[in-house]
Order: structure tokens, then C-alpha cells, then sequence
């Protein structure tokens, strides 16, 4: 079988590149078609990967500012040519579910999200804290973004949603079912530290939406220790909102994370993830994770047992649920059997069955 991977760019680490990963390893042969590729900011052992990009990868910064090219990128992925191939799987939260396939090719589209500049871009552009030069050049190409993206989608032939709230996403902008198959989490590397610290963590990239401002308020007020482990553009930022309890640790390195994790008393979560990785790290290190109650922390924190949630995105609520949940009592072995179910093993299962169905059912439709 001959299969083909499509990511939409490949400049930055986060989940959809863990998702990445796993689709590799299930397909190393696969190769990668992408709109660039930044091999100087992804890990070393990426460039024994065979990565095709498209024009995108030589427009001038769209390594560091892929935002500035969002109007090109629908046309960028209809550059590749995808013939040939008996399966395709596109990793998409952005454009590159919108490659074109021959009929005789299975299309699956594992969703992150329908993309979030597109349909929801009043959201996006606040909680980004977008600039005046892309709030202004942006939204005259939504309307013919948004037809596009509709249109592409059919193109797909089966969709994979990351959670219940992406699965509604698609159904609303889509109109198309999809089954849920849960993003890779490797949870093999996390175990339960007996010997936990008095301080709070959150890890993550440093970007507005994820409303850390909040946090650093909050641990302010309440004059407890707060270590923020990752970079991003809001460093500087936070940095200066912060108070003499808050440690910014900046980017940690993989092999230092498990013990990192382990040892906090609970993990921080206050902004919205159409799932979030980091949480159930947290959980399978036998962490409880206190998060913002909506998207995926809604399906992957069970209340008073691995976590808990505040309703809404404010420092007092932080507070309240801080000072109202006793991580001491919690049971880590308890907490880690739970995220053992988002375990990479899982998602691989998943994916190799839902590929043995699609393709036979294309064999007998064929």
C-alpha cells in the first residue's frame, strides 16, 4: 500500500507534531508533503524524514511568520500532486486537508480543528492579540477562505476528530460525521514522584490564548510558587506582570520533564484546547491537573479524582478552585491509570484499524 502524510507546516512543536510523530512510525516510508519545513527548529532526527514542501517554503520569513501567507496556503497544497497513492492521511488544523486525490485514493482527514482563523476568527484575533497590519489584511480573504475550506473538505472521504468538541465543529462547518480517535500521548515516559514540591506548573508555548496572564494574577494574589516551563512571543509580557512567586523556566528539555511534572503539586491548565497533551503529561506523571472547563478538558479530567475545573476564564476563579481542591489528597496511581488510556499504543490501534476498514471498504466498492 502506498500512502502519502500531510501536514499543513512543520516550523513549530506542539501536538499536531506529536500526532506526527505517531503517524511515522506507523508509516515510515510515507512521505511528508507540507508548505515548509524549518529543520533548524524541529528535532534533528526529522531531516531523515523524506518532507516535500511547496512554494510556501521560499517566501521570504515564512519560517518564522508562516501567518503572513494564510491566503496562499489553499492553493500551496493543491500544488501537490497525489496520484498514485493508495491512502492518504492529513494532519490538519490548518489547510492541507485540501490536497487533491485521484477517486482511487482513501482520503482520511485526522481533524485538530476546523481552521480557527478561518471560522473563528473574532476569537482568534483577540485571544492572538493580532497586529494591526494582519487584522487589516486578513479578513478580506475570510469569505473566500471559508469557500474554499468548505469545498476542500469535501474532498476528504473519512473524518477523524481529536475530541467531542471537534467532532461537533465538523459536523457544524462540515456537515460530515467523524469518529474520535484521541491524539498520541506518551504516557510510558511519566511516573508518580512520592516526593512532591510545593509549587504549581503550567508548561506550554507562551502565546495570549492561553490566558496565562490569568494565572500570573492569580498566583500574585495568592502569593503562591508558580514555575511556567516553555518560550513564546508573550514572555516578555508575562514576565513583567509577574511576582517574586513566579519562576519562568523557559524551554525544558524532554528528558527533564517527567521528573519536572511529577513533582508539582498540580498542574495549571486555564486556557481552551480542543484537547491538550500537556494535562494528561501532568495526569500520567500522577499529577492532578486544575483547568478551564471547556474543550477538551471536559472529556479528559474526571472531577475531584484527577483534577478539577473552573467555570470561567478569571483569577478569581483560579483562586477559588486552587484554594478548594486538596491536591494532597489525591491518588497518583489512581490518576495515571486514567491517562493511560490517551496512551500512543491506543492511538496507533485506532488508526491501523480505521484504515483496515476504510481501505476494504474501498476494495469491495472497487
Amino acid at each position: 500500500m502506498k500512502v502519502a502524510l500531510v501536514h499543513d507546516w512543520m516550523n513549530q512543536i506542539g501536538g499536531a507534531e506529536d500526532v506526527l510523530e505517531a503517524l511515522v512510525e506507523l508509516f515510515p516510508d510515507a512521505p511528508i508533503f507540507t508548505s515548509l519545513y524549518a529543520p533548524d527548529r524541529m528535532p534533528v532526527h526529522w531531516q531523515h524524514w523524506d518532507i516535500r514542501t511547496n512554494f510556501i517554503n521560499k517566501l521570504p520569513f515564512s519560517h518564522r511568520k508562516q501567518q503572513l501567507y494564510f491566503p496562499l496556503y489553499p492553493f500551496s497544497f493543491e500544488q501537490h500532486d497525489l496520484r498514485g497513492y493508495d491512502l492518504v492521511i492529513s494532519n490538519k488544523s490548518g489547510f492541507c486537508h485540501g490536497v487533491i486525490t485521484g477517486p482511487e485514493t482513501v482520503h482520511i482527514c485526522y481533524c485538530l480543528t476546523p481552521t480557527r482563523y478561518v471560522w473563528r476568527y473574532q476569537q482568534y484575533a483577540e485571544q492572538e492579540q493580532l497586529g494591526r497590519f494582519t487584522r487589516t489584511f486578513l479578513p478580506p480573504f475570510l469569505t473566500y477562505l471559508r469557500q474554499w475550506d468548505r469545498l476542500a473538505a469535501d474532498r476528504v472521504d473519512h473524518f477523524v476528530a481529536i475530541s467531542q468538541e471537534v467532532r461537533r465543529r465538523i459536523a457544524k462547518v462540515y456537515r460530515r460525521k467523524s469518529d474520535i480517535i484521541y491524539p498520541p500521548v506518551d504516557t510510558a515516559r511519566f511516573t508518580p514522584c512520592s516526593d512532591v514540591e510545593d509549587y504549581y506548573l503550567l508548561v506550554g508555548r507562551l502565546v495570549p490564548y492561553r490566558r496565562i496572564d490569568l494565572l500570573i494574577e492569580a498566583f500574585n494574589k495568592m502569593k503562591r510558587p508558580l514555575r511556567i516551563a516553555g518560550t513564546g512571543r508573550d514572555r516578555a509580557r508575562l514576565e513583567a506582570l509577574a511576582g517574586p512567586t513566579i519562576q519562568f523556566l523557559g524551554y525544558v528539555p524532554d528528558e527533564e520533564l517527567p521528573q519536572l511534572l511529577s513533582k508539582c503539586h498540580a498542574f495549571m491548565f486555564p486556557g481552551e484546547e480542543d484537547f491538550g497533551i500537556a494535562p494528561i503529561q501532568a495526569m500520567a506523571a500522577g499529577r492532578p491537573v486544575i483547568a478551564y472547563a471547556a474543550g477538551g478538558a471536559l472529556e479528559t479530567i474526571v472531577e475531584g479524582i484527577t483534577g478539577t475545573l473552573f467555570a470561567e476564564q478569571s483569577a478569581p476563579a483560579i483562586i477559588q478552585a486552587v484554594e478548594g481542591f486538596d491536591a494532597a489528597s489525591v491518588d497518583s496511581e489512581q490518576i495515571r491509570h486514567h491517562a493511560k488510556q490517551y496512551d500512543v499504543t491506543h492511538f496507533k490501534t485506532q488508526i491501523q484499524a480505521l484504515v483496515a476498514e476504510k481501505m476494504e471498504g474501498m476494495v469491495r466498492v472497487g
